[in-house]
């Protein structure tokens, strides 16, 4: 067996500070749903390749980034490249859409595969939260998903960022404009590479998205789709912004926004940094509504908006912003046992500490005085207490204020009262 094994290329693992602030973002995130009334759903890691696999698929994702395999049985399975088509088919599959509500509202947070080029924030192994909201198409929604997104970012602390929107339109458009594309980039198609032949075929949409050829000719003078607009989604988008500006939200239109997934009806939108550090990965996040997926995946006709962002891309971003979460490895109480015969009391003290909600540790080595005390700064704790043999044979604690560097004994039954009068309780 090989003795230089290491994790996957483009996955990570994550420990100590960095797992402390990926889980301060989880419980942020899960804070924010709890408000807004969003349920977690939580969908296989993998599943059957026709749920991702959605024939004349134009989008890379589909076409040259999904893990896909036979199993023992010979079926098509494929680990999830994104977290919406999943979530759908649930929803469709569990009749979920049957339960009466009109708006339902569903989270989730799990990891994503997909194999591209790793780079920092952009891994083949990711781990996602999103949301998804599925009723009548409604601005207020779409603009109530977005607002989600852009206050978590604001409650981790990242403040340099922009919204930039944009309308696909409804199918109708949507084929007036495809007609539009291909006619247009017909005279240069042969010097667009391979990748945007195929995509010229499949949804020439999807040429505009090409960072590779954003200088090239044919996609700077690419017509916008304006004018391939019916009214109806003229009339959805401006009330989408009119939502946005009557909440104050800042905002850019883009017209040649477009998103890296075919499904995306309407409303589309990215949160792009605007901090001088964000290089060539400055998406934050991004989604926008669909209208036909449920109804693909053989559930009847529902509209849907929701977006996805990155638990890693954020932890970049806050690294690049040099903002800290207060994530700092830190216990309430340190017990500091300085023989073996203390280990039994220190576990005891330990057990009712956490029963009443305290973080606690102790020193299983019993060093000396010293270089446990150096263990109470390391971790930041606000209260010591110090084992040795007379506490043994008394039964009490002897307990230190770090701060005020108070210094009192106590049997072991007034211990949790002596620390709530310090530190204060953590639950009733």
């Amino acid at each position: 067996m090989s003795k230089n094994l290491k994790a996957p290329r483009g996955t990570q693992d994550v420990f100590d500070q960095q797992v402390r602030i990926w889980n301060k973002i989880e419980t942020v995130a899960r804070e924010l749903t709890d408000a807004y009334h969003v349920t977690e759903i939580k969908t296989p890691i993998f599943e059957h390749t026709e749920v991702f696999d959605r024939g004349n698929d134009a989008s890379d994702v589909v076409n040259k980034e999904m893990y896909t395999f036979e199993d023992r049985g010979g079926r098509s399975l494929t680990l999830r490249p994104e977290g919406t088509a999943g979530v759908v088919r649930a929803f469709v599959e569990h009749k979920l859409y049957a339960q009466g509500t009109a708006i339902q509202k569903y989270f989730y947070i799990g990891p994503n595969f997909r194999y591209e080029r790793p780079q920092k924030g952009r891994m083949r192994m990711h781990t996602q939260f999103g949301v998804e909201f599925f009723g009548e198409k409604s601005p207020y929604a779409d603009v109530e998903a977005i607002s989600l997104g852009l206050e978590l970012l604001k409650k981790i602390g990242i403040q340099d960022f922009k919204l930039v929107i944009n309308t696909l339109g409804d199918q109708e458009s949507q084929n007036r404009y495809r007609e539009q594309l291909i006619a247009h980039f017909e005279p240069f198609i042969e010097d667009l590479g391979e990748d945007n032949k195929r995509r010229y075929k499949q949804n020439p949409l999807r040429i505009l998205d090409d960072k590779f050829y954003q200088d090239h000719e044919a996609l700077i003078t690419a017509p916008t789709n304006q004018e391939a607009l019916n009214e109806d989604s003229k009339h959805y988008f401006e009330k989408v912004c009119e939502v946005l500006d009557a909440l104050e939200i800042p905002y850019e239109v883009n017209h040649k926004l477009v998103r890296g997934l075919d499904y995306y009806h309407h409303t589309v939108f990215e949160v792009i940094s605007t901090s001088d550090d964000a290089g060539a990965q400055s998406t934050i996040f991004a989604g926008g509504r669909y209208d036909h997926l449920v109804e693909y995946y053989g559930g009847p006709e529902v509209s849907a908006f929701g977006f996805g962002m990155g638990i890693e891309r954020l932890m970049v971003f806050l690294e690049s912003g040099n903002i800290n979460l207060d994530t700092e490895d830190k216990v309430d109480v340190f017990v500091m046992p300085l023989d073996a015969s203390s280990n039994t009391l220190a576990l005891k003290a330990m057990g009712l500490l956490r029963e009443a909600g305290y973080s606690v540790d102790m020193d299983f080595y019993n060093r000396s005085m010293r270089a446990q005390f150096k263990l109470v700064d390391r971790y930041r704790s606000q209260v010591a207490i110090i084992l040795g043999e007379d506490e043994v044979v008394n039964n009490t604690l002897t307990l230190k204020n770090i701060e005020t560097q108070q210094q009192i004994n106590v049997p072991l039954e007034q211990l949790v009262s002596a620390i709530n009068a310090w530190i204060g309780e953590k639950h009733e």
